[in-house]
């Protein structure tokens, strides 16, 4: 009686759902980032950061590579197969209809136990003629034609089906988050290579310009030498020197192709065809303090939160859907059809023929099974749960850190900026002197050498300044999609 009870409460639960019921966490209000010195929280970040830059160029290589890119190609056809897996199974939840049309034929048994003596039989001996011979109760072959229709329902008792539909739309929406994300990847990983390549470039420039410096320089050094006014010390520092600047050309280059390479990867594009994109420029330059908006905002920009935001949903819905499977299920079937043994027979009145059914399934012992696979899913959201914790603490955390680098940057490159300045300043006046000759020509070389290397340490802190730019964009997430013409 009890089951009975059961199954007799289970059908009214027609259209409802067993499935808790979830909420979206939610971040606080009033939280502020500790390092908001370079940060401007009465903003938002902007959809399309680097286009601070400036730079023509930076704007159509990333349009390009997020028109271009294979990974995005492909993160996009798993948005149309988990789209196609959602209206897969939305159809679950509506009755499945299907007709067909055909002829059967059959021969029955002569030795069949149920209808095998309608065949054999015989007239009975009752005094009448014909005792003996065969009666012919049963053809033997028989054959119909049929056209009919075939209607099956399963009734959605505790929400089970709607279970499924609302989870596989969860994963069409992670499909498009993961999509989103990667978008987000591959273009910081474009302007990173794009930072480098002019970087790479701008030092080449750097070193260059101080060979035809350094030469023209040992060129004045020999010419002194040769006449007897010079030291042989002097131009062996000129040589030194010199070689020590071109030594570093070949790494440069070597850095430059590599980017290049890996512009043209993230392109789809062959290398050359890469290298026509661009043209000689300066390495792009932002300074002053970045829009972060406030910290509550960052659980709805960053799409590794939002993907594991909606983790937890589509576990809560397998959770649901674990429960409901242990309730009755409730079939419908119904196939209506015209039937004869002569086709011109077949839509004559009296010619159709149907059949119905309602059924129901039930598992009334499993050994445990159905209650371990719940308490196995509520285990799954339980971790999700924590891996949405452990995922929000990284982000702010990431924020935070990149925040502080950012800071720290700024003011490393002010005081790189101002050695480079003094470096200037000391090796004119060191050329001023040594031509005056009140100093030895390894006072100009000196100084000459800690002008290249503080003009090179300039160039990398700017760019060390436009890395870290991006990798603080990257940490506030964000929508970087360039729309589409």
């Amino acid at each position: 009686m009890r089951k009975l009870s059961m199954l007799m409460a289970s059908l009214v639960l027609a259209g409802c759902s067993v499935t808790p019921e979830y909420q979206a966490p939610q971040a606080p209000e009033q939280a502020f980032y500790l390092h908001q010195a370079q940060a401007d929280t009465t903003q938002s970040p902007q959809a399309q950061w680097w286009q601070r830059y400036n730079d023509p160029e930076l704007n159509a290589l990333v349009a390009a590579v997020q028109q271009q890119n294979i990974p995005l190609q492909v993160a996009q056809v798993r948005i149309e197969s988990a789209r196609a897996y959602r209206t897969a199974v939305a159809t679950t939840r509506i009755p499945t209809i299907s007709v067909g049309a055909g002829y059967q034929h059959y021969r029955l048994s002569e030795y069949d136990p149920l209808a095998g003596g309608a065949l054999t039989a015989t007239m009975p001996d009752l005094g009448q003629p014909g005792a003996g011979q065969p009666l012919n109760l049963l053809d033997r072959d028989n054959g119909a034609f049929v056209v009919g229709a075939n209607i099956s329902w399963e009734l959605d008792l505790a929400g089970r089906l709607k279970g499924m539909n609302t989870l596989a739309g969860i994963r069409l929406e992670q499909a498009e988050i993961l999509r989103q994300g990667t978008l987000n990847m591959v273009t910081m990983d474009a302007i990173h290579n794009y930072l480098q390549y002019r970087g790479a470039q701008a030092r080449i420039a750097i070193a260059e310009r101080n060979v035809a410096e350094q030469q023209a320089t040992l060129d004045q050094v020999r010419s002194l030498v040769a006449s007897g006014y010079g030291s042989s010390l002097d131009q062996a520092q000129a040589e030194a020197l010199l070689a020590a600047t071109r030594a570093t050309l070949p790494m440069l280059h070597s850095a430059e192709q590599a980017h290049l390479h890996r512009l043209a990867t993230l392109l789809g594009e062959e290398i050359t065809t890469t290298g026509q994109r661009f043209s000689t420029r300066a390495l792009p330059d932002i300074q002053g303090q970045v829009p972060v908006g406030l910290k509550s905002e960052l659980l709805k920009r960053r799409p590794d939160i939002a993907l594991a935001e909606r983790e937890m949903a589509a576990l809560n819905e397998e959770v649901g859907i674990a429960i409901a499977a242990r309730y009755p299920k409730v079939y419908l079937t119904g196939s209506p059809m015209t039937l004869a043994e002569n086709f011109g027979d077949l839509f004559r009145s009296g010619s159709d023929a149907w059949l119905a059914s309602a059924g129901v399934q039930w598992t009334l012992f499993d050994g445990g099974r159905g209650q371990a696979l719940v308490e196995m899913q509520e285990a799954r959201f339980q971790q999700a749960a924590l891996s949405y914790q452990q995922q929000v603490n990284q982000a702010f955390n990431e924020v935070e850190t990149a925040l502080m680098a950012y800071g720290n940057q700024q003011t490393h490159r002010e005081q790189v900026e101002q050695a480079a300045s003094h470096a200037r300043t000391a090796a004119s006046k060191a050329r001023a002197l040594y031509r005056a000759g009140l100093v030895d020509y390894l006072a100009v070389l000196d100084a000459q050498r800690q002008v290249n290397l503080m003009e090179d340490a300039e160039l990398v802190a700017r760019l060390s300044s436009a890395e870290h730019l991006l990798y603080l964009n990257k940490a506030l997430g964000g929508d970087w999609t360039v729309p589409t013409s």
